[in-house]
């Protein structure tokens, strides 16, 4: 009797870089096009009653681009669906304010946190995708077969063809079927065939900036002169988390401003009732709290106390980066993505600085 058909899921061999390019093209295409709008008074295509709103142009690019990965095989071709696919749902997105009004309202308070979450979701999802994974022989032998690709257009390198030799000892090795250990044992028999042909690697894009900047890290980032510019920074972004809420409170006193400041918060649909203005409040404080407690892990670090700072550095801005800023983004629209972006690069230093110089403490 003839078995049944393996319909387990496997993911594609290059899913962590597609995913990346859509994450940066998502983001970057948000940010763009609110600076852009801004900028130029929020035009409109079209004329009487007629407008083109840019999530049709979104709409448009999405199709395109999984139009591109559904006929195309190429790995160039995957990498353009991932770009598009990013930009797409970029201009979608930014117009669900919209979506979710009666009064199809592209300026609604609640569309910024929404667009963010939906960013954060695709984060945690490209993080899952990174853990490692068990494999066995059926998904080495799949991320072998769309290697092959490189062999059949005459453009496997070096390199890639022993990663590929890699995948087929590992398929031959986890193998429990002598059908699928017969074909790895022919495909490495065919790349040795075809070492004649092998031409020299050719690092990507991001491959030649990812080599570039560890070669600036290496020479100009020494332990100390990282550490010192780590504390800098988190000493900075703390004093400005804590000078608007320190005007805030100092004004407490001026009935004048607060009452300013509460009726600048209607104005702009921000706050609609006591419970809104509740909200506002405690997120004054909690950028507050932030900025202090960025003040104070950076100063840990400097005193050389690094473990203890960048273990608070770190959890502050995993909250910051997740909850906090949802907060944030409501309160303070989309000038929010400048600070969120600097608080990204402060956490990605943090990982890169433990990596590197406590990784054997940890």
């Amino acid at each position: 009797m003839a078995k049944t058909g393996n319909r387990t899921l496997v993911l594609q061999n290059h899913v962590q870089e597609h995913l990346l390019i859509t994450l940066i093209s998502f983001a970057a295409t948000v940010s763009i096009t609110r600076l852009f709008l801004e900028l130029t008074g929020y035009p409109q295509i079209g004329a009487g009653e007629l407008h083109i709103a840019h999530v049709l142009w979104g709409g448009l690019i999405l199709f395109i681009g999984s139009l591109i990965a559904m006929m195309f095989s190429n790995r160039w071709a995957l990498e353009i669906s991932a770009f598009l696919s990013g930009v797409g749902i970029g201009l979608f997105i930014d117009e669900v304010g919209k979506f979710i009004t009666q009064s199809n309202d592209y300026f609604y308070p609640s569309a910024a946190p929404i667009i963010y979450t939906f960013f954060l979701l695709t984060v945690l999802l490209f993080i899952e995708i990174r853990r490692p994974r068990k494999k066995n022989a059926r998904t080495n032998l799949y991320n072998s077969f769309q290697d092959m690709e490189e062999l059949l257009d005459n453009d496997l390198s070096i390199k890639e063809q022993r990663q590929l030799v890699i995948k087929l000892n590992q398929a031959i090795e986890f193998s429990k079927e002598p059908q699928l250990t017969d074909l790895a044992k022919t495909l490495k028999e065919y790349l040795k065939e075809r070492e004649n042909y092998l031409v020299p690697h050719k690092p990507l894009f991001i491959e030649k900036w990812k080599l570039r900047y560890q070669l600036f890290e290496i020479k100009n980032f020494k332990r100390n002169r990282f550490r010192f510019i780590l504390a800098i920074l988190l000493v900075v972004w703390g004093i400005y988390s804590v000078f608007e809420p320190y005007i805030i409170l100092q004004a407490f006193n001026n009935p004048v401003f607060i009452e300013q400041l509460i009726s600048d918060l209607i104005n702009q649909r921000l706050v609609r009732n006591a419970s809104g203005l509740n909200w506002f409040e405690a997120q004054v404080i909690m950028e507050g709290l932030i900025g202090l407690i960025s003040i104070l892990s950076g100063f840990l670090i400097l005193i050389k106390r690094e473990i203890l700072g960048l273990r608070i550095a770190s959890v502050l801005l995993l909250f910051t980066l997740t909850a906090g800023n949802i907060l944030m983004f409501y309160f303070d629209q989309f000038s929010t993505i400048a600070n969120a972006t600097v608080q990204f690069v402060i956490f990605i230093m943090i990982l890169r600085y433990r990596k590197r110089f406590l990784s054997h403490q940890s």
